[in-house]
This record gives structure tokens, C-alpha cells and sequence, in this order.
């Protein structure tokens, strides 16, 4: 089937400019493909642009840390594309009515809408509190059901889709999807090669559900619909589905297969169709909806005579003593829970601690790590901010190119965004900063000491910057410094910290003056030992957290 396209008004010199724009770095970008099993170079379908479709929330109950790691992970992904100069259209939808959502409404006493709208409200306001980048287009699954129902109809003239009537002729409201008339089906999960690029995919094969495993899956509970007897093969599943006797009469929309809802999949292949037209970059998701989600959703898309993303990409989840956080195994923090007890900024750091393909295990001990490196951070940024006169503004760390960032930062970004690697060279442009700051005062060339110091300082906070975690930047600036509890330089932890080690640094300095250098380099041993590097300048000693 040829596809019908808009017109489009291509302005060249726009297009020369928007190439223009973008880092030389942008070449050496390389990343993952679930499709294919294998990392590689990244070519965008339009020049200087990314176009990335990332299914959103479910909003049947609060947010937990489990799916915030998903939108923090794409966040990043997508604050890498901008940092290499493309401009980039990121799509997250919100899937506001379904099967949990219609029960839960009912069982509090809710209306379906109300329900889903109050959880959708607490999903933005994770989103905001932990600094992701709102969406270039937020759609709501209930205000596509034009689209949704013209897919449709494409899906069946072109053969690929049936309506299951009753008795009398008449269409039930029960539309499938015919995967033996699609030959590509499997594509996505079902890998004909035993080879696999390495062990994350190895990992990700194991425990993300697919095609190769069927069966009963606790972590994606199998839709009603797709139970029925009616299907020609047990394969098909539903793009549009006949109500149950309890949907309230406002959850139900006619079309000319019958009243009904959406299938679980149809939503997504039209809101991307809606807004990124055909092929994309970029579909993006957790693990868990590898399959049948995105399976499906490929397959009905390209049935309907419209290409399909050209790279899916998924993120692993959050493991707690390893198995998936969830509500529906019991072991989901709550948002707001963590946040009582940590700063926003050091959940952020911990969500985005390790690659997004990596499952990401969670525990006291990454809230620990995350806050050690706030501390880090915080202190050397303010130092630096103070010896060289005021922290540089905020549109200078933002314009900072990817082609000026330190190189071992742009190449762990360019492997298939490694923010271990990334974050591996942030501190060690700040080990390198506090070694100038240290030897500040001893420097002749003053000016240029300061210069240095300034550099090393913009390239830290635009390293921060990609990866959403500058603390002079927007959410944690309102919310002082990085947010919440224990958070910024004038945090209760680090006045109280400050002020034991001002009071170990004291009874050094009254060592020294007696001659008691036993009991001196034993403090500062002990000092050490706790973490943190006591540096002498003229001015006095100063403390960093090594």
C-alpha cells in the first residue's frame, strides 16, 4: 500500500541551519536497537532533528520510583540529543482509560475520568519535582479516539483485521488483529540468532517478557479481551473491544464496528501517527512492554500502510533484591515516600545512576552514594563559584556544545548514553577542579588560575546539565538548591558536617602550633578515613568529600 503523505513545505535554508547546529560529536553517536540486538551509529531521519515517541503512565494509581525510572532515563537520552545540537520532538502519552482504571473508579466510588486525571496531575508533578523536561506533545488516549478508530478501519481494508459479529450479522463492538495475515509479526522480540550484543541484552532477554516466552506473565497480566473465543488464531489480540456490563455509559464510543473502547496497543501506533507522522527516530519504554505492547504496536502500524519507528529503545527496571518493582507485586515505593526522606536531586542522581538498558537495583545504600555525590558536587561548585567571583549564568552552561564538553564525557554519552561513564568523568573534572582550587592562592598568574578554575567549573555544571542535574538550575533551584531534605550547601546534614570537621580541623591547627604532629596526621587519618580530603592553603585548611 503507498502511504499518502501531507504536503510539506521544506524551507532549505531551515534545513542547512539546523544541520548546521549540530556537534560534530553527533556522529560518533551509537545506540542500542531491541530489534536488531545491536549497538548502532545513530542517523536521523531528518537532518538537525530527533523525532521520539516514549509510552507514558497508566494513570490507574499514584507514581512509584519504578516508573519514574523510565521518564528520568529517556530524559536524559533526550537531553543528549539536545546538547549535540538537534531539535528534538518528544511525544509521552497518557493512557487515561482502561481496564484498571474503569475498576478502581468504581470500587472508590470515583468516575472513571476523575480518577485517571487526579493520577495524571501526581505523575506531572513527579515529573516536575524530579526535573524531567515536559514533552513536546502530551496526548491523552481519550482525545485520539478519531484516530484511533480510522487505524482501524485501515487495518481491516487492508486485510489485516476482523470484526467478530453475533448471531444476526450484526458487529459486536470486538475487532481483532489477524497476525497470521502479518508475516513480520515477531519482529521486534523474536530473534532468530542466539547470539546477543552483550550482557545487558543477555539480561533484558531473561526477564522482559516475549514472544519466545510465552505463558502466563505476572508483569504483564493478559487482556480479557484477548481471551476470547472469538479470535481466529491465540495469537490475535484486540484493537477495539465490546464494553462489559459494568463500564459506566461514558467509557463507551460507537463506531462502525460496534460500541466499544480501545485495545491496549491501538492508542500509541495513533497518537505517534498523529504527531510524528510516519517513520520516527526513536519509540522508546520499559522493558516490560517489549512484549506484547510494542510488538503489537508495530505490527498494527505497519498494517495500517505506515512505517514503524526506526529504533526501539528500552529502559531496565528498578529491582528491589531482584525482583521488578511494582504495585501488583507489592513492593513499589511511592514517590512522594522517597522524597519525604531525600532530596529530589539525590533520587534523580540514584534513577540515573547506571545505563538505562542496566536494571538498576534499589536500596538504602543508592540513596547513600546518590547523597555522597550531591555533597561532592555541591561543595566543589560552590568553592569554585566563590574563588572565581559568581557562578556563571544559567544560559552559558546551557549553551555549551557537546563538541566543548571534556572528551571523556562525550564518549561515554556516545556509547549508548553510559552515564556510569559519564558521571565517572564529572568527578574527575572536579577532583581536577579542587586540585586548582587548592593551589589557587599559590599562583602567580593569578587571572589565569581563575580562568582555569572557571572553565573546569562551566564544564562541570554542563556535564550536569545533560544529564538534568545542575543544582543551579530549575526544578532544584526553587526548591533550594537540590529540593527537599538534606539537600544544598546550607542543608541541616551539611552545616552539621561542616561544623564537626571545622571543629577536627581546630584541634589539628592546635597540634600543629604545640609540635603534636602524631596527633595532627592523626586527625587528618581519621578525617581521611571518613571521606573527606583536608587541603592546606595559605588562607587555611579547607574539607572536600573525596
Amino acid at each position: 500500500m503507498t502511504n499518502t503523505q501531507e504536503p510539506q513545505n521544506i524551507n532549505i535554508s531551515s534545513v542547512a541551519t539546523a544541520v548546521d547546529a549540530v556537534a560534530s560529536a553527533a556522529a560518533d553517536l551509537k545506540l542500542y536497537d531491541t530489534a536488531s540486538h545491536a549497538v548502532s551509529n545513530f542517523t536521523p531521519i531528518k537532518p538537525g532533528q530527533v523525532g521520539m515517541y516514549v509510552c507514558g503512565a497508566t494513570v490507574q494509581s499514584s507514581p512509584h520510583i519504578g516508573h519514574i525510572r523510565a521518564a528520568v532515563a529517556f530524559d536524559v537520552v533526550r537531553r543528549w540529543f539536545e546538547r549535540l545540537g538537534y531539535k528534538v520532538t518528544f511525544v509521552r502519552n497518557v493512557t487515561d482509560i482502561d481496564d484498571k482504571i474503569l475498576d478502581k473508579a468504581a470500587a472508590a466510588g470515583q468516575q472513571w475520568w476523575e480518577r485517571a486525571y487526579i493520577y495524571e496531575r501526581e505523575f506531572t508533578e513527579a515529573y516536575n519535582t524530579l526535573g524531567v523536561e515536559p514533552p513536546t506533545y502530551e496526548p491523552r488516549a481519550t482525545g485520539h479516539m478519531i484516530d484511533m478508530i480510522d487505524l482501524i478501519k485501515q487495518i481491516i481494508d487492508n486485510g489485516h483485521g476482523y470484526v467478530v459479529t453475533d448471531e444476526n450479522g450484526n458487529p459486536t463492538g470486538n475487532v481483532y488483529f489477524d497476525v497470521a495475515s502479518w508475516p513480520h509479526y515477531g519482529e521486534l522480540t523474536h530473534q532468530k540468532q542466539t547470539a546477543v550484543a552483550d550482557a545487558a541484552s543477555e539480561v533484558a532477554d531473561a526477564m522482559g517478557p516475549s514472544v519466545d516466552n510465552a505463558g502466563n506473565d505476572k508483569y504483564n497480566p493478559v487482556d480479557p479481551a484477548d481471551m476470547s473465543e472469538d479470535k481466529h488464531d491465540p495469537r490475535d489480540f484486540a484493537l477495539w473491544k465490546a464494553p462489559k456490563d459494568s463500564d459506566p455509559l461514558d467509557a463507551r464510543w460507537n463506531t462502525p464496528f460496534g460500541t466499544g473502547r480501545p485495545g491496549w496497543h491501538i492508542e500509541c501506533s495513533a497518537m505517534s501517527h498523529r504527531y510524528l507522522k510516519d517513520m520516527f527516530d526513536i519509540h522508546g519504554g520499559g522493558l516490560d512492554l517489549r512484549f506484547p505492547h510494542h510488538e503489537n504496536e508495530m505490527a498494527q502500524t505497519r498494517a495500517a500502510g505506515y512505517d514503524s519507528a526506526a529504533r526501539w529503545m528500552h529502559s531496565a527496571w528498578v529491582t528491589a533484591k531482584g525482583e521488578k518493582m511494582s504495585k501488583s507485586l507489592g513492593n513499589g515505593l511511592s514517590v512522594p515516600t522517597v522524597l519525604a526522606e531525600n532530596s529530589a536531586w539525590v533520587v534523580r542522581y540514584a534513577l540515573g545512576s547506571v545505563q538505562y538498558r542496566s536494571m538498576l537495583e534499589w536500596s538504602d545504600q543508592t540513596l547513600t552514594e546518590a547523597q555522597s555525590a550531591y555533597d561532592r558536587v555541591s561543595n566543589f561548585i560552590e568553592r569554585a563559584g566563590a574563588a572565581v567571583g559568581g557562578q556563571p549564568p544559567r544560559e552559558e552552561i546551557t549553551s555549551i556544545s557537546a563538541d566543548d564538553l571534556p572528551a571523556d564525557f562525550v564518549a561515554a554519552m556516545n556509547d549508548d548514553i553510559n552515564v556510569s561513564g559519564a558521571s565517572a568523568a564529572i568527578f574527575t573534572a572536579i577532583r581536577s577542579g579542587n586540585t586548582l582550587l587548592s593551589k589557587l592562592a599559590d599562583r602567580v598568574d593569578s587571572d589565569v588560575a581563575k580562568a582555569e578554575v572557571r572553565a573546569v567549573l562551566v564544564n562541570v555544571r554542563a556535564m550536569l546539565d545533560t544529564l538534568g542535574l545542575d543544582p543551579l538550575a530549575e526544578p532544584w533551584v526553587s526548591e533550594g538548591a537540590a529540593g527537599g531534605a538534606g539537600s544544598g550547601a546550607d542543608s541541616a546534614e551539611h552545616t552539621a558536617l561542616d561544623r564537626l570537621v571545622s571543629e577536627q580541623l581546630e584541634e589539628r591547627a592546635e597540634a600543629r602550633k604545640a609540635k603534636d604532629f602524631a596527633r595532627a596526621d592523626a586527625i587528618r587519618d581519621a578525617l581521611g578515613a571518613a571521606g573527606i580530603t583536608i587541603e592546606d592553603t595559605p588562607q587555611g585548611p579547607t574539607w572536600t568529600l573525596k
